[in-house]
């Protein structure tokens, strides 16, 4: 494994082909060339500021290539960038980014409506990309130990926690198969994700460490898509998109949540697709398959190179195959933990007694088996286990089963009570009496919902991912206005 600085390959690709083109954005347009002139200009900003190696910047922005400059700048002086939607961060959230950090520097844009805690200088991408003059690179030396980017994760708590992913850990993800996705200087790569989205990271600088183009997309995701050789997404996210609309595509990845096989065979049947698996702790994803229509069954593969999974009992010895238990993660893109908090640190990462060596390995909170033939099967989340009537329920289980009645694409289950479930299908065309009835034949009475309800399409958070607390809300409403 090249033990490299991402930004390191991105400067590779400038220096080689500065002529070709690195992202568009409606009618903007960078080359290579000029991504890194301009961000050497913003580093120059960033440093004369007091920002230097090992130190976070907030970067607050809109969707558009300014957002590659902030980053591509961020990472020249060493430091990490913690990324931000500037439309859907909220003033208390960013304030407990900004205080988790230790930040003190935030990039944004002018127009972007963004306030400012007292103590904390901001600095417009946009003002600096017009000026229009030349910098020289930082001559910093590159340190692929080092945090390239915080990610904030939502916590069961309610409160966002902070992880630090360092080059090190991207670097063993997207500079190998299969975690490279095949893109090659002028791919053009997909760019529909949130930003504070780790898999954003996979598209935007899987992308660019390749030479690749990325298209980084407007209101229309189905428009981006329909120029994309490469695409990452949500399953949800990509159950929305045609497959017989992208003549071009040629290499779709999945991760963040389950993939129904449905879906899965569609795109399959017209590019490479594969599917993932990884919660933001292990670099993205940690397992990947590349799916085959006809295939037995679904699974999330193999660990990715330089990886390790473990299915661990609650004594945390392994499991036999075939028997279900907790996944661990180990190897290289075990991240750095998480920013000031040492008691969940303690928690979900331990020494690795596998590798041993000083290795870290971590607690993902997945459930999962292994096959005869070494690949890992997904069983959804010990927090996704409820107890339905005493028994024990994975919401998962339900909601797969619903998406093979005929017509249904996307499903989600909640629980309402402790004898209760609620389910949602997408779209409104499914027979919701049909439905029932599938779930009946297929599993243990207690797992029937009470209601199936009928949705064109299932509410997002802003990562892509079904927003269930939504849903559970939309559950309840339902069910008063029918008491």
């Amino acid at each position: 494994m090249p033990r490299v600085a991402i930004h390191e390959t991105i400067e590779k690709h400038a220096a080689a082909t500065p002529s070709a083109t690195a992202a568009e954005h409606g009618g903007d347009r960078i080359t290579y060339g000029e991504l890194e002139r301009d961000a050497n200009r913003l580093a120059a900003r960033l440093i004369a500021h007091g920002v230097r190696p090992g130190g976070r910047v907030a970067l607050v922005v809109r969707r558009g290539i300014p957002m590659l400059i902030g980053i591509l700048a961020i990472l020249k002086t060493g430091a990490a960038y913690v990324p931000q939607d500037a439309k859907m961060i909220r003033n208390p959230a960013l304030r407990h980014i900004l205080r988790t950090t230790g930040s003190t520097i935030v990039l944004t844009q002018s127009d972007a409506p963004v306030e400012l805690p007292p103590g904390i200088t901001g600095i417009d991408i946009d003002q600096v990309r017009a000026e229009r003059t030349d910098a020289p690179a930082p001559r910093i030396p590159a340190d692929p130990e080092r945090a390239c980017y915080i990610l904030f994760t939502s916590g069961t708590t309610g409160t966002p926690n902070g992880v630090a992913v360092t080059h090190a850990n991207l670097a063993n993800l997207l500079l190998t198969e299969p975690g490279d996705l095949g893109i090659r200087p002028g791919t053009t790569v997909g760019q529909i994700l949130n930003i504070a989205f780790d898999m954003a990271a996979w598209e935007i600088l899987g992308c660019l460490a390749h030479g690749g183009t990325l298209l980084i997309r407007g209101d229309d995701i189905a428009a981006t898509a329909r120029r994309a050789e490469v695409l990452i997404a949500t399953p949800t996210i990509l159950s929305r998109i045609d497959p017989e609309s992208c003549q071009r595509i040629r290499t779709v990845a999945v991760a963040g949540e389950p993939c129904p096989r449905a879906l899965a065979d569609r795109w399959a049947a017209r590019c490479a697709f594969y599917n993932g698996c990884g919660p933001t702790e292990t670099t993205i994803v940690n397992t990947m398959q590349r799916h085959h229509p006809g295939a037995a069954r679904l699974t999330i593969g193999r660990p990715t190179p330089n990886n390790t999974v473990y299915i661990l009992d609650e004594h945390r010895n392994p499991c036999p195959i075939g028997e279900v238990g907790e996944m661990w993660a180990g190897g290289d893109g075990v991240s750095a933990g998480y920013l000031a908090n040492p008691e969940l640190n303690a928690e979900r990462y331990s020494p690795d007694p596998f590798l041993g060596g000083g290795r870290t390995m971590f607690r993902t909170r997945d459930l999962g088996r292994w096959t005869a033939d070494g690949e890992l099967e997904h069983f959804g989340r010990t927090d996704d286990q409820v107890k339905i009537r005493g028994f024990r329920v994975e919401l998962d289980a339900v909601s797969a089963v619903l998406e093979g009645v005929p017509g249904c694409v996307r499903a989600a289950t909640v629980k309402l009570d402790d004898r209760t479930l609620a389910s949602f299908v997408q779209p409104a065309t499914v027979d919701p009496a049909l439905a029932r009835k599938v779930v009946a034949e297929a599993l243990p009475y207690y797992c029937v919902p009470e209601a199936v309800h009928l949705l064109e399409a299932l509410p997002l958070t802003d990562r892509g991912k079904i927003d269930k607390p939504r849903l559970l809300r939309l559950a309840r409403l339902g069910r008063e206005a029918t008491s």
